[in-house]
């Protein structure tokens, strides 16, 4: 099978596991319990890496632009500059791929394990649907993690950037958060949350499909985890370009 097919074969089988994934909220049961559990394990867990690079990313952001701001006599900008960057682009997309590394693999090797030790076999044996059970209820704590990650990741990199501005450049406070409250406004929180929200489908729903379509044993499914990490991380720069355009043309063109 060459490379196309397979490709659009993937694509066919993603598509009807999104339709699937649809159809079974809409009837019952659902898995409360399941997706709180979940959004704990995906969420909450992940919020120490979280904390970790918005806080540098913040304070490179800051230190690597002191010398051009400098130049330019504008260091009072430094505070807009970071938030801007984070909120625009550098949160949502740090985030979703610290997210595809952590829990999109998680989500395969978990899965990718059970098929091959026929636990989804079992389950469907008695009665439960494995989509609703096991799918749904990571989407939709992934769909509605992710967005609250990035909040998380804007502040604490503009806290990063706050810090590094006082330490290196002698920025006072007031100054940095005066400017960085100019960049918050309604367009661009609304632009910055629909970004990780798209992210946060596709690291869950290609994290599933490995995870569901694992063959070849316990090495398979160490197959199926590179994968959904690679597949998650292309498709993530890739949309967010596509998203950027869309958010930059409603959103934040002034024409």
């Amino acid at each position: 099978m060459n490379l196309i097919t397979r490709g659009i074969l993937q694509i066919q089988e993603i598509t009807l596991l999104v339709w699937r994934v649809l159809r079974g909220m809409l009837r019952a049961p659902r898995y409360w319990r399941e997706m709180v559990q979940q959004m704990d394990i995906l969420g909450f867990g992940s919020l120490v890496i979280i904390l970790l690079t918005g806080f540098f990313t913040g304070a490179v952001l800051s230190l690597n632009t002191a010398t051009t701001l400098q130049k330019f006599g504008v260091q009072s900008v430094a505070g807009q500059l970071v938030a801007t960057s984070l909120i625009r682009e550098l949160g949502p997309v740090l985030t979703a791929l610290m997210l595809a590394g952590r829990v999109g693999s998680g989500i395969a090797a978990e899965l990718g394990s059970m098929l091959v030790s026929e636990q989804i076999d079992a389950m469907r044996a008695l009665g439960t649907d494995p989509i609703k059970k096991l799918v749904t209820p990571r989407i939709v704590a992934l769909v509605l993690m992710a967005p609250t990650l990035t909040v998380i990741c804007d502040m604490v990199g503009v806290l990063g950037g706050l810090l590094a501005a006082i330490t290196f450049q002698g920025q006072a406070t007031s100054v940095y958060m005066a400017s960085a409250r100019e960049a918050v406004n309604y367009n661009e929180i609304i632009g910055g949350l629909v970004k990780p929200t798209v992210f946060g489908f596709i690291i869950a729903i290609i994290g599933c499909y490995k995870g569901l379509s694992t063959s070849g044993g316990t090495v398979g499914v160490g197959r199926s985890t590179t994968q959904s990490v690679v597949a998650s991380s292309i498709l993530i720069i890739a949309v967010d370009f596509l998203l950027s355009k869309v958010i930059i043309s409603l959103l934040l063109d002034p024409r």
